[in-house]
């Protein structure tokens, strides 16, 4: 099974370029998959597996408290591992394509509030180039919603100050266009000037836009550390992490009026049915405050 599993994101790799972080995040789902049925059903063959064997494994991933979206992923890795191995001829049939999917329970995204926010982008110290850097990618990942994956690979070709636009390429190498907003120009204008050019120096002429003190790009680790930091130092006291800044984007665009279809631009999602979470954040809010001054709650 091992085999199949790699030639499968071989496959989606050379033939529907998806992105590296996708593929691993399949290659883990399909080796739990394959590690459940060999473990738990003492099954060796997926030509004997049927519709049970998943719906089983999926509540397995449930037992593990993962999370809803996180089952979802594995479903989409199984039914497309499926489907592959039976257009090659390997499954006499996909046993998957009459599945249906569990409805998932839904987990409201955690998020900042705009003075929260406020907060986290005033910890880093603009005085040091530790933290010109980092308050310039803070502000721009909540300015725009983008992953951390995302910010790691931007250049300094991606950004336009003129038309205030940054060109954010994302999940299966689809490029969107993205406002900057004023704060964010600023920071990154500043870290431009004051900031990156030390660090430079100690690179071979490096084009990316965020670097490490040894003048290399940075990596998403570095950008949870630097998360985890600011986090603790403006005293938020809740768990703050990369994607956050991207829930927070989107959650503030909607309250403040924002058409869905626009956000959905601004995030890259494929699929309004993605975007359409965040509308349970404004009515979870709207919820509340008429639960807390409706005279008969």
């Amino acid at each position: 099974m091992t085999e199949w599993i790699r030639q499968f994101l071989d496959c989606l790799s050379i033939e529907k370029g998806l992105s590296r972080n996708t593929l691993l995040a399949y290659g883990r789902d399909l080796r739990r998959y394959a590690d459940y049925l060999e473990k738990k059903k003492k099954i060796t063959s997926l030509g004997k597996v049927g519709r049970r064997e998943i719906t089983d494994f999926l509540l397995h991933e449930k037992d593990r408290d993962l999370e809803p979206t996180s089952i979802a992923r594995a479903l989409v890795a199984v039914r497309m591992f499926h489907r592959f191995l039976a257009d090659e001829g390997r499954l006499p049939q996909d046993v998957t394509d009459a599945l249906e999917s569990p409805k998932l329970w839904k987990k409201l995204p955690n998020y900042l509030s705009a003075s929260e926010v406020e907060r986290l982008l005033a910890a880093p110290n603009p005085r040091r180039t530790q933290g010109l850097r980092d308050q310039a990618v803070l502000e721009l990942m909540y300015a725009t919603g983008m992953r951390a994956s995302e910010a790691t690979t931007l250049r300094l070709s991606s950004l336009d100050f003129e038309d205030g636009i940054v060109r954010i390429l994302g999940k299966g190498s689809k490029e969107r266009i993205v406002p900057m907003g004023r704060k964010a120009r600023e920071s990154v204008r500043r870290y431009l000037e004051r900031g990156r050019p030390e660090w430079v120096k100690r690179a071979n002429g490096t084009e990316a836009l965020f670097l490490t003190r040894l003048g290399r790009p940075m990596s998403r680790q570095s950008v949870w550390a630097i998360l985890k930091v600011c986090a603790k130092k403006s005293g938020l006291g809740k768990k703050v992490y990369p994607h956050i800044l991207r829930h927070s984007f989107a959650t503030h665009l909607l309250e403040g009026g924002a058409d869905l279809r626009v956000v959905q631009e601004l995030l890259g999602h494929a699929d309004i049915v993605t975007t359409q979470i965040y509308t349970h954040v404004d009515k979870a809010r709207l919820k509340g405050i008429h639960q807390k001054f409706h005279p008969r709650p």
